[in-house]
């Protein structure tokens, strides 16, 4: 889990996020700040693989997808923005109704997130944050493991809760549950992983 930072008697609030440097990262989860680590080749490699593939299927339609960082307030009701104690940087973001983007990014929850996990916030994604994507409404998160090259698949059910997920191999193609012609082709984004060593040349002892 990434470090935490905790506020004597309060908690912190999309104010007190605003008020950090720039060249810092961070997300807060129920007022809770957890530092984001920097990602690796792996990570960075899936995420823009992933993201062009989306982006190249959405173009001319009303969704929009948006790649960290890029803030996502997660409000628990109708408080002022300064208020949210839940602001999010999913991996990627994909937003089908523009009343909810604005200059700083989203209020409410996207209809469909993607989180890249690494090794430093994998728990924190899995846990703490996939909860606050069910308890906001998101109705589909993949979590892709670009090491393990599995992919874990969740779907809001008519109750408002994520039931048992669904895991798949990243190999061949998985068509997206909102976007059923959607297929991301697992190939191309861990193409470099599949690349196996050249043999090395035999010399002709004759």
């Amino acid at each position: 889990m990434g470090q935490s930072l905790r506020k004597p008697v309060t908690i912190f609030t999309y104010a007190d996020y605003r008020a950090w440097p720039d060249d810092e990262r961070w997300e807060l989860i129920d007022g809770e700040a957890y530092a984001m680590a920097a990602p690796g080749l792996a990570h960075q490699a899936a995420v823009g693989e992933l993201f062009r593939q989306i982006a190249n299927h959405l173009i001319g339609k009303p969704c929009r997808p948006f790649v960290a960082p890029f803030d996502v307030r997660l409000p628990r009701g109708n408080e002022a923005d300064d208020a949210v104690t839940t602001v999010v940087q999913p991996d990627i973001s994909v937003i089908c109704d523009p009343a909810k983007l604005d200059e700083r990014g989203c209020r409410g929850a996207p209809d469909w997130v993607i989180e890249a996990l690494s090794p430093s916030t994998a728990a924190k994604d899995q846990i703490q944050k996939l909860a606050a994507y069910e308890q906001a409404g998101v109705r589909e998160v993949w979590l892709v493991h670009p090491t393990d090259h599995v992919v874990i698949v969740y779907t809001l059910s008519a109750d408002g809760c994520y039931g048992k997920p669904a895991i798949h191999e990243t190999r061949g193609t998985l068509a997206a549950g909102l976007f059923p012609e959607l297929l991301i082709e697992w190939g191309l984004i861990f193409q470099d992983s599949t690349v196996q060593p050249s043999s090395p040349p035999t010399k002709d002892l004759a």
